[in-house]
């Protein structure tokens, strides 16, 4: 079938480019999609060149999906456009995810909620991703009252000037700077914009996309997001209450059959989730598991995954996948 990744240039959209063709999606035609200055360059995929379009040009050429990864400014004007000549939209910006009337999809999770009627579909924030993948199957066996995290997120997540400005750090260039600090030998509790109440917009994010997720109000989550100098992936201290009582071994059990996720937790051996092991993996890295001694029926986890693949370009391109599958999307028709 046709598809389209909107935003193809970029980190994200280069990685959707990645995972499209190692899990050999099915693409009869590939439209890559970017800004006016990108247009008619040239982008390699599965060892054939295709020219980069524009927005227009891309809805004229009818794909069935767009998988888009160009910012919120550009999924409000564009995506209702897709969509409105008929084409399945995969959004990864932020700019849908809390509509009421969009799908905020993991699809180990929540993918059911998906049909032929589904025009615009929102890809959740790369932390929120991973923690829900995480505590999902928890969450069934226990029911989650509240969640206390603390993310350690690498510079790839804002993109390529954060990259390069802990690059040119480490080697003492001065150069164009993404943070307001330094970023290299350093943390920055500061991830996004300060809203009124304190927090920034990507610890909100994870609270309310969380609830939204798991379609249960009840759940609480309070977050504190950190930027570290790491390549790699994402970093989670997790610290969750249940409702029920639990028991550990079984808890660990449980995370072992949990779709998507590896288990590392053997400390006799130093093996616990690191960046650098998530790394290119699409599945979420679970350590660190024990149990929280100075209050009853809590667990503390540690989470780890690759923010751009399972955090963004991988979960979207298994809803494409799972669209597939179900029979929503198919070759040649514009549902």
């Amino acid at each position: 079938m046709k598809v389209a990744v909107v935003g193809a240039t970029g980190l994200v959209g280069s990685q959707m480019i990645k995972v499209l063709e190692e899990r050999n999606f099915p693409v009869t035609e590939f439209i890559p999609v970017a800004s006016a200055k990108s247009v008619g360059k040239e982008l390699a995929f599965k060892g054939k060149n295709y020219k980069i379009v524009s927005m227009d040009d891309a809805i004229a050429m009818k794909p069935e999906v767009a998988i888009f990864s160009a910012g919120g400014s550009t999924s409000t004007e564009y995506a209702p456009k897709f969509a409105a000549a008929g084409i399945t939209v995969i959004d990864n910006s932020s700019a849908w995810r809390m509509d009421p009337t969009k799908v905020l999809c993991v699809p180990e999770i929540n993918a059911h909620e998906l049909n032929e009627t589904t025009k615009i579909i929102a890809n959740p924030n790369c932390s929120t991703i991973q923690m829900v993948v995480a505590l999902a199957d928890l969450h069934k066996k226990y029911k989650i009252k509240r969640i206390v995290v603390s993310t350690y997120q690498s510079v790839t997540g804002t993109g390529v000037k954060a990259v390069t400005q802990m690059m040119n750090e480490r080697k003492g260039i001065e150069g164009e700077m993404a943070y307001a600090h330094r970023i290299d030998l350093n943390v920055l509790p500061h991830i996004d914009v300060f809203t009124e109440n304190g927090y920034t917009k990507e610890e909100m994010k994870m609270v309310k996309e969380t609830v939204k997720i798991f379609g249960d109000e009840n759940v609480k989550v309070t977050a504190t997001a950190v930027r570290i100098p790491v390549i790699g992936g994402h970093s989670e201290s997790v610290n969750v209450e249940f409702e029920n009582e639990y028991d550990l071994n079984e808890a660990i059990e449980i995370l072992k059959k949990t779709k998507g996720v590896i288990v590392k937790n053997d400390n006799s051996k130093f093996d616990y989730p690191m960046p650098k092991d998530a790394h290119n993996r699409d599945e979420v890295f679970v350590g660190r598991i024990r149990r929280d001694e100075t209050q009853p029926k809590t667990l503390n986890l540690w989470v780890v995954a690759d923010n751009l693949r399972k955090g963004a370009a991988t979960n979207a391109v298994q809803i494409a996948e799972y669209l597939v599958e179900k029979g929503i999307l198919k070759e040649g028709v514009l549902a």
